[in-house]
């Protein structure tokens, strides 16, 4: 219910978790954290997520530890669709005060996520576009380019020498203004550019010079970038206008430059990874942590003890998790040092295809690698392939969508699934978490289509592309992995071509060898059942001359086979009909060859 220290003017919000549907709900107070941001109240009656995963802060466990330790988090009963584990699900008996709706969105998570991108209202907006712009983290990073301005290396020849760093902006009038909104600077550039600069070149100065007036701040980090190696300093002047030879560097911040460098190939890949966004003004906050690594402590009291304020936990490197003794025994897998394999193989390739004949399991084992490697369900996404999927549909595109009110048709950039899950992926908390995007019957697109740019993300994990509808320089996250299946009996299609097949790791699963081969005489003996529907599997499969039609054994794995006449069913209408494509126009009699009563009577 409302509360009387209630934000005015906000609405409430809401997190529905996965699966289930379970509800957290909450709003925001007038008190702020020690963040900087508006408090968070969890509203009692709200349902939160029992588990822990990997990428849960230690502040948010403890905090966690002691709601349920008095109380406030308790098991919530089982309800319709709900796990029937108790522990899956707890419920919130009291109002709860969380120092920011990111503390708020990682109680009720399980793992650390964005609160402003997670808390939405009924209607689906996020809880960021109710928070004050004027609002930024104590202490940002910055990129600004200058080795290539107009030709000049301002990095070598003002930059370093004099202790500053600047901005081009010949055609700008006098700010009168400390700190411009943004609205005013894109006045000024359309007015001062017009018939200089194209629209996007606008929007990009725009946005440069905005971050380079509005945005740093005394104390922050500054990188520059020349003759590969990176130089780090410290903001010490607010923005001046000045002039300048032709108006190279009329916009400057002072600057207190490290005496030391870095060569490029030594630094971090999550740090090469920002520094390919082709922009002259590049926020880096996000791999704050990896700057610091190379300066060895933080440059100043101030830092420490905003670092202790926040209590920010120690940054964690991916990593997949060790192939458990009980994951090879779920999976019915003959050798725990195969499963290893596969982790290593995505640990190296990051992209991993399994392929073989239907009904081997491939997107089985897909599902329950991708879950057990991510730490849950939530990291991980499922898309099908099909003929006519494009790259529309698997990143982005302009797609029709109806004004609710107006009932009026526009066309708005939508993302697709691998948009949304880089996204997720490549958020502030999430970066050591694994995220795997399955993608089944990845071969019966049109790849080249469909990937786009995309295809160069993929063997370059360190680098970004220009996107093609939004503009957006992106970067695939090092910790998105994907996993695609391949029906190798489907002729009707191309296969993947060598690009592909350069960029991903191939993993067969053939009913003629392990682990597949054995697979259905464990399910059955675990199951305590007879075994003759393997030996006649085996039997089968000995006789089909092509190893891309040898038949799965996920056929004989449901519970309708067992049934009264299930087998016989199973055999008639699922196995031999595959098998009469196989030999269409051979004259071969299938039923005669591969029938039940022929593989009884002469086994292989």
């Amino acid at each position: 219910m409302p509360q009387p220290d209630r934000l005015p003017g906000t609405p409430e919000f809401r997190i529905k978790l996965p699966q289930d549907g379970a509800e957290a709900r909450g709003c925001l107070l007038t008190q702020f954290g020690g963040n900087g941001t508006n408090k968070f109240l969890l509203w009692e009656g709200s349902l939160v997520t029992a588990e822990e995963w990997p990428g849960l802060g230690r502040h948010a466990r403890r905090f966690r530890a002691e709601l349920r330790a008095d109380g406030a988090l308790v098991d919530a009963p089982a309800a319709p669709g709900r796990p029937q584990d108790g522990s899956a699900r707890w419920v919130v008996t009291r109002d709860i005060e969380c120092n920011s709706s990111s503390a708020a969105a990682a109680l009720v998570y399980g793992y650390d996520a964005s609160g402003p991108e997670s808390w939405r209202t009924d209607e689906g907006h996020p809880l960021s576009d109710y928070q004050s712009t004027g609002w930024r983290p104590p202490h940002k990073a910055w990129l600004v380019r200058g080795s290539n301005v107009s030709g000049h290396n301002l990095v070598r020849q003002l930059w370093l020498k004099e202790g500053f760093v600047s901005l081009s902006g010949a055609h700008l009038p006098p700010l009168e203004e400390s700190d411009p909104t943004k609205s005013a600077l894109r006045r000024f550039v359309e007015e001062g550019y017009e018939g200089a600069a194209s629209y996007h070149q606008k929007q990009g100065l725009v946005d440069e010079l905005h971050a380079f007036l509005t945005q740093m701040r005394v104390g922050d980090t500054v990188a520059t970038y020349d003759d590969d190696r990176l130089y780090l300093g410290r903001i010490t002047g607010d923005a001046v206008q000045t002039t300048s030879p032709g108006g190279l560097s009329n916009l400057r911040r002072s600057v207190t430059w490290r005496a030391d460098s870095h060569p490029y190939d030594e630094l971090p890949g999550e740090l090469r990874q920002k520094l390919s966004v082709q922009h002259d003004v590049v926020d880096l906050t996000g791999v704050l942590d990896a700057l610091d690594g190379l300066t060895g402590q933080a440059d100043s009291t101030e830092e420490t003890e905003v670092a202790e304020t926040l209590e920010r936990p120690v940054p964690k490197e991916l990593a997949l998790p060790e192939i458990s003794g009980s994951l090879a025994a779920e999976l019915l897998v003959h050798d725990r040092a195969w499963l290893q394999e596969l982790r290593e193989l995505l640990l190296d390739e990051k992209q991993l295809v399994f392929y073989g004949p239907p009904g081997t399991g491939k997107t089985y084992l897909a599902m329950k690698l991708a879950e057990y490697f991510g730490g849950g369900p939530e990291q991980v996404k499922i898309v099908q392939f099909h003929p006519s999927y494009s790259y529309e549909d698997f990143f982005e595109g302009f797609r029709p969508v109806e004004d609710p009110e107006t009932r009026e048709v526009a066309f708005r950039l939508t993302a697709g699934p691998l948009r949304e899950l880089a996204d997720l992926a490549s958020r502030e908390g999430n970066r050591h978490i694994p995220h795997f995007l399955i993608i089944d019957e990845i071969n019966r697109a049109n790849l080249a289509k469909v990937f786009g740019e995309l295809y160069f993300l993929l063997e370059y994990r360190d680098r970004s592309v220009r996107l093609t509808y939004s503009g957006d320089d992106f970067p695939l996250p090092p910790n998105l992995f994907v996993i695609g299946t391949m029906n190798t009996a489907d002729r009707s299609i191309a296969l993947i071509d060598a690009a592909m097949r350069r960029r991903f790791a191939f993993v067969e699963l053939s009913p003629r060898t392990e682990p597949t081969a054995g697979l259905l005489g464990r399910w059955l003996e675990r199951e305590g059942r007879d075994p003759e529907p393997a030996r006649l599997l085996d039997s089968l499969n000995s006789r089909i001359d092509d190893a891309d039609f040898a038949i799965g054994p996920s056929y004989l794995m449901k519970p309708g086979v067992y049934r009264d006449g299930g087998l016989e069913r199973t055999w008639r209408t699922k196995i031999l009909p595959l098998l009469e494509e196989h030999h269409y126009g051979e004259g071969i009699d299938v039923a005669a060859r591969y029938g039940l009563d022929s593989l009884r009577e002469r086994p292989a």
